[in-house]
């Protein structure tokens, strides 16, 4: 098995600043009910697609998506009024606000069978401009990162341990305790954000780290305390068929489970 100290990893070389961090937080809930299926080529990236769905959270702009979407072709701002029962200028607001997000796009045609000069100006419409979108927001456990720190300073405190043999110490009775309850390693990774995926080749990666704004800047602590967490963990579990091994090409993780070896 592998030794945590010796994770190696491969990260990102942007550094992300603490306030995105607490965006990327804040946003997370608006991934819930309010979310649709987004196809690959949607057009807008990871912000405009949170702030798309954080829009529809209200539940006017909603019911006017909604309706734009379900009546397969341009409205007005009128028919969207008579049909929901709302003002027009209430109307106005937020179908001008789902056009500023990109979910509805304006259209000027005249209606009516009229048209030539003295038909009346063209009128505006609106028409659905993202199908379907949605947001997903990798789980991140900074929480669970900042206890098993703390309770390693802790400990070396108390005791005159190494921080770092207390930090591998702390981190991999937290994970022999999540593993016994978690039952195998494999729901613990679900459950804990890991996100794992089969490598084809009887072993598992990660498609997401937990930790990732921590392992940016502290790559080697971060990658420790993986590392310990992730063998007390199996070691929970009862797993015998699974050993961790460094990972620096396929996860989004310093580590992945590999078979263990007869």
């Amino acid at each position: 098995m592998i030794q945590p100290e010796r994770h190696p990893s491969t990260r990102p070389s942007a550094k992300e600043s603490p306030k995105i961090a607490a965006q990327e937080q804040e946003a997370m809930p608006a991934a819930g009910p309010a979310a649709l299926n987004s196809g690959p080529n949607s057009g807008l990236d990871d912000g405009q697609r949170l702030r798309a769905v954080a829009s529809l959270g209200d539940p006017v702009r909603k019911d006017l998506f909604d309706l734009v979407r379900g009546a397969g072709h341009a409205l007005s701002r009128d028919e969207c009024a008579q049909a929901l029962g709302l003002p027009k200028s209430t109307v106005r607001v937020h179908l001008d606000k789902l056009v500023e997000e990109q979910l509805l796009q304006v259209e000027y045609r005249k209606l009516g069978e009229k048209t030539g000069p003295g038909s009346g100006r063209p009128s505006k419409l609106y028409a659905v401009a993202q199908a379907e979108i949605s947001v997903s927001v990798p789980p991140r456990h900074y929480d669970l990162a900042a206890a098993l720190l703390a309770a390693a300073v802790q400990r070396s405190i108390d005791t005159g341990e190494n921080v770092e043999r207390s930090l591998a110490a702390v981190a991999h009775d937290e994970g022999r305790r999540l593993g016994a309850e978690a039952g195998s390693i494999h729901q613990l990774l679900a459950t804990t954000g890991y996100s794992p995926e089969p490598d084809g080749e009887g072993g598992t990666i990660m498609a997401n780290c937990p930790f990732h704004r921590l392992s940016q800047d502290h790559t080697g602590v971060v990658c420790s305390l993986n590392g310990s967490l992730l063998g007390g963990a199996l070691e929970g579990c009862g797993d015998s068929v699974h050993d961790l091994a460094p990972d620096e090409e396929i996860s989004h993780c310093c580590a992945r489970l590999v078979p263990r070896e007869v």
